[in-house]
């Protein structure tokens, strides 16, 4: 039996499907759409950012081994991993949603203060400042539903692998 379109037709059918399949496999188009689909989790910009004295608000606890929770902000709990007198960690958790990313600074700048006693003399004052000058602090912070972003402030020698992963800060005013 004879093709009534004439001999070859079949191949060209085929190669066209072919060359239609791979284009549109090979499409922009369809690479957008599938980006859309899997798209990364966003970074948010904090609308404003408080800064705490994670050293001090860790107090004594410093020295026993373990996890110790050091704050608590609504539904979130900010708990410090401890080990050998040093941190190992800091983690966030959300009451209702679980695990909240940390992120890891690191500055030279003092960006929490020591909040001072009722009555402080000059000298002990003085001797404070000069405690952590031309220190490295490092500090995780995470973002909560308001989108303000809680920064905890240690000194360098406080953490143990020091400022692995930390990126530099950059306040956002």
């Amino acid at each position: 039996m004879r093709n009534p379109a004439g001999p070859g037709t079949v191949d060209r059918l085929e190669k066209a499907r072919f060359r239609h399949e791979t284009y549109e496999a090979l499409s922009p188009q369809k690479e957008q759409k599938e980006k859309k689909e899997h798209k990364e989790p966003k970074e948010h910009k904090a609308k404003k950012q408080h800064h705490n004295n994670g050293q001090q608000l860790l107090g004594d606890k410093v020295k026993g081994n373990g996890r110790h929770v050091i704050h608590q902000k609504g539904d979130y709990t900010t708990s410090v991993d401890v080990k050998d007198g040093k941190i190992a960690g800091v983690h966030v958790k959300h009451a209702k949603k679980g695990d909240v990313p940390v992120k890891k600074y690191k500055t030279n700048k003092k960006m929490a203060m020591v909040r001072p006693a009722p009555v402080q003399y000059a000298s002990l004052a003085a001797m404070e400042l000069q405690e952590y000058v031309g220190t490295v602090y490092i500090g995780y912070s995470y973002i909560d539903d308001y989108g303000d972003e809680e920064i905890y402030w240690f000194p360098y020698d406080m953490i143990l692998d020091g400022d692995s992963g930390a990126v530099d800060y950059v306040p956002a005013y």
